[in-house]
């Protein structure tokens, strides 16, 4: 196969989330036919390095895209979706050991992956992500032939800055190897779900720049997949459908592609022990443009999903909508709160709520029926965030391969809470508010640079567009429209002005974008 192929492979991963026609060979058979001339089974009937680790699917889409790209190995994309879903059914990982690391297999827009400590964050996530590691589990000698690998291949590596400061390959194969075989080790086998995620969901979430939605989706069982719609109602009154196909993926990862009809989208889920589903959804071309989700079954075990909004100012009176399933009873309020409900049905309660001067500020729940939603008391805000506080967005298109990667900001409301000082562990998050954009140079080098000027724009939602790609005649010295910049963002509260500043770096393009980043 030629050398460009395995990167088109790559960005195919949707494959996972497609019916998978009748292949040449099922996954089995691609294992005991094309895996086993390399792999020779052992005598208890495993094969070396295959069943010596365990990890997501994507990983397992990385493994075999990497065995096509450097060992020639033939598979079409119906044989390589098919044994990744094999090995993904068989030898993958918990949802409960993907805790705390879904972020990287989300695409959720992040400038900082923490590592456990310096050393490993030097020694692993310079090149790549920790969660990267994390996502993994091995045998201590499979952890070893990494290693070994990683040097085979990029034999640079110990020459590198941050490397050829140190022993590096006497603390990989010391320290490091120890810590991983402990902390990752090969654990047990994990049985793939048996769910049947067929029925009707109630869903909700929010998607940063544009609000909170609800909506439903419907997934039936349809061939070795299942076929599903998404309806998204926003809080502002817009609507979006879109329809696909979704997977179910060892012990519940569920992965779908849908469309709208002009934007595709991908799901990446978990499905958690109450049989509900959680993660985020994003654009397939613009990864950072998405929102978080989290689904029930309808005849599910009564439960609250979402209020929207989330927030009561004193003395107004505000509408607020439960979203969820199973739900009835009589709400009951808080003192200082009153309302009436507007509309009920099992997935939706719709209530009109005044909080009057008598009400606390912070923390506050609406009961129903057993259950209980959160919201937040407030009479004025302390402080604003912009949120996040530091990320990147990439310079692209002007008639490149690469498109721009954007950056989404929100301004976040807060109380200063019991101790009456900002920035503590105390503060209260009050929510969302609409806010103005612009952008400022970030220091004197920035200044002199004109990098506000060149490296893109902010709109009215708090989208930043990067500039294009490539030289700028208009520049010192011809450079990129790169750029190192502060994003502003100013409220209007209650008389006053509030304001809030984030560090982005408008950074050139990502070359190289593998699956888990």
């Amino acid at each position: 196969m030629s050398r460009s192929a395995p990167a088109a492979l790559l960005s195919t991963c949707a494959l996972l989330a497609l019916s998978l026609p009748a292949a040449a060979m099922d996954g089995e058979e691609i294992i005991e036919k094309v895996c086993s001339n390399c792999h020779s089974q052992r005598d208890d009937g495993t094969y070396p390095r295959i069943d010596d680790g365990r990890r997501t699917p994507e990983a397992w889409d990385m493994t075999v895209v990497r065995m096509m790209r450097n060992h020639d190995v033939r598979l079409s994309d119906e044989e390589r979706a098919a044994v990744v879903r094999l090995l993904s059914e068989t030898r993958g990982l918990s949802v409960a050991e993907t805790e705390g690391w879904r972020y990287i297999l989300e695409k959720e827009p992040v400038a900082i992956d923490e590592a456990p400590s310096e050393q490993l964050a030097q020694m692993c996530g310079r090149c790549h992500s920790y969660a990267r590691v994390a996502l993994q589990r091995r045998t201590r000698q499979d952890w070893d032939d990494l290693l070994n690998f990683h040097l085979g291949q990029f034999p640079t590596l110990e020459y590198q800055a941050l490397a050829r400061d140190r022993d590096w390959w006497g603390i990989a194969t010391g320290e490091v190897l120890d810590f991983l075989s402990e902390t990752y080790g090969y654990g047990e086998r994990v049985a793939a779900s048996e769910a049947d995620l067929s029925g009707d969901w109630t869903i909700a979430g929010r998607v940063p720049g544009k609000g909170d939605y609800d909506g439903k989706m419907q997934i039936a069982r349809e061939g070795d997949g299942y076929d599903l719609q998404m309806q998204v109602i926003y809080a502002d009154g817009d609507t979006a459908d879109f329809e696909g196909r979704g997977l179910l993926l060892g012990a519940g990862e569920w992965r779908a592609t849908l469309t709208d009809g002009s934007t595709e989208i991908r799901q990446v889920l978990a499905l958690g022990a109450d049989g509900g589903l959680s993660g985020r959804w994003f654009e397939t071309d613009h990864d950072v443009i998405g929102g978080r989700i989290v689904a029930a079954k309808e005849d599910a075990a009564p439960r609250i999903l979402a209020a929207i909004p989330s927030r009561l100012r004193i003395g107004e009176t505000t509408e607020i909508t439960l979203t969820g399933v199973g739900l009835s009873g009589a709400p009951v309020l808080p003192a200082g709160l009153s309302g009436e409900v507007v509309s009920e049905s099992p997935t939706e309660i719709v209530m009109k709520i005044t909080a009057d001067a008598s009400a606390p500020e912070g923390p506050a729940e609406i009961g129903l029926g057993g259950l209980t939603a959160g919201v937040t008391v407030f009479d004025r805000l302390d402080r604003i965030a912009v949120v996040p506080d530091l990320t990147i967005a990439r310079i692209g298109g002007n008639g490149g391969p690469l498109p721009k990667v954007p950056a989404q900001f929100e301004a976040m409301g807060y109380l200063d809470g019991p101790d009456g000082a900002a920035e503590t562990e105390d503060d209260i998050e009050v929510g969302y508010f609409p806010a103005s954009w612009s952008t400022e140079n970030f220091d004197a080098v920035a200044a002199a640079m004109e990098d506000a000027k060149f490296a893109g724009s902010i709109d009215a939602t708090g989208r930043f567009t990067p500039g294009d790609a490539g030289p700028n005649p208009a520049r010192p010295m011809m450079t990129n429209n790169a750029g190192n910049l502060w994003v502003v963002a100013t409220v209007e509260d209650g008389g006053e002005t509030l304001e809030g500043r984030a560090h982005l770096f408008a950074t050139v393009q990502r070359f190289v974008d593998t699956p888990i980043r």
